[in-house]
């Protein structure tokens, strides 16, 4: 494999398949450091469990799904409590909004197909296609993964929705030494790039680099030497929310497909300067 990321340091913030991507930069002459950003990721099963239970109970207007992990997370407890026919048949019978591919295939299963989906694999391609619905005075159940998503539910509550969030999965966040490390070899150049494959990961990273007064020097480290790297559109999206400048996402959304990318962009900017 070329030699595209000679000499680099890259910092690795995913823990999934880590061991697999560093492999890969050191294939391409790289130097990959684990540096976890997201913490541990669980089911929430007593949470979730009550969740179901409200929505059979009290069905919604709008069932919204934003990761295909958590609507498989959430059937699976329905069946479990022996309540998953009842489900599906509300949720089959209300108007659902998706986003991102792989949640879309996952409805699909179950024979489900959503009316309002993104364009773009973001949450602001799920909020323009929603643009066109009505949804005051609705009730809405939102499926998050782990964390919240405050433009969305601000959105929502704007246009006069009563939001109902459901949380299957819950983030801890990691240890403050690691989320230290990484701020501190960011903000010092010490690592050429920060490959991120969760929105987590950074919101973590930010959230402590604020709390340290060091947030403005973390966003500027990636508009500097330090390349921000996203696995997709949505980890992406998130981060130009927050003023990061991500110069890398892959079209295909793959960490691999990342990794490659990142390496070509090595290339050309080494060619361009």
């Amino acid at each position: 494999m070329a030699q595209y990321m000679k000499g680099k340091v890259i910092a690795l913030a995913g823990p999934r398949k880590a061991a697999d991507m560093a492999k890969l930069v050191e294939k391409m002459g790289g130097t990959p450091v684990l540096r976890p950003a997201q913490g541990t990721v669980f089911l929430d099963d007593e949470a979730l469990r009550e969740s179901i239970t409200a929505w059979v109970s009290e069905p919604p207007a709008w069932n919204v799904f934003t990761t295909g992990i958590g609507f498989e997370a959430i059937m699976a407890a329905a069946e479990q409590m022996e309540v998953s026919d009842r489900l599906l048949g509300i949720i089959e019978g209300t108007p659902i909004a998706a986003r991102g591919y792989k949640t879309v295939n996952a409805l699909k299963k179950h024979g489900l197909v959503p009316v309002v989906r993104d364009d773009d694999g973001s949450t602001a391609g799920l909020i323009r296609s929603f643009e066109s619905h009505d949804l005051n005075g609705k009730r809405v159940m939102l499926q998050l993964h782990g964390e919240s998503a405050p433009k969305l539910v601000s959105w929502m509550q704007e246009r006069g929705a009563e939001i109902v969030q459901i949380l299957p999965y819950k983030h801890i966040p990691p240890e403050e030494q690691d989320l230290e490390l990484l701020m501190n070899e960011i903000i010092e150049g010490k690592v050429d790039a920060v490959a991120f494959t969760s929105a987590p990961q950074f919101r973590f990273l930010l959230e402590f680099a604020r709390s340290q007064g060091k947030f403005e020097e973390l966003v500027q480290a990636f508009s500097g030497k330090v390349t921000a790297a996203a696995v997709g559109k949505v980890t992406a999206q998130g981060l130009r929310e927050e003023g990061i400048e991500v110069k890398v996402v892959p079209e295909e959304e793959r960490m691999g497909s990342m990794m490659v990318e990142l390496g070509r962009y090595f290339v050309g900017a080494s060619i361009s300067s």
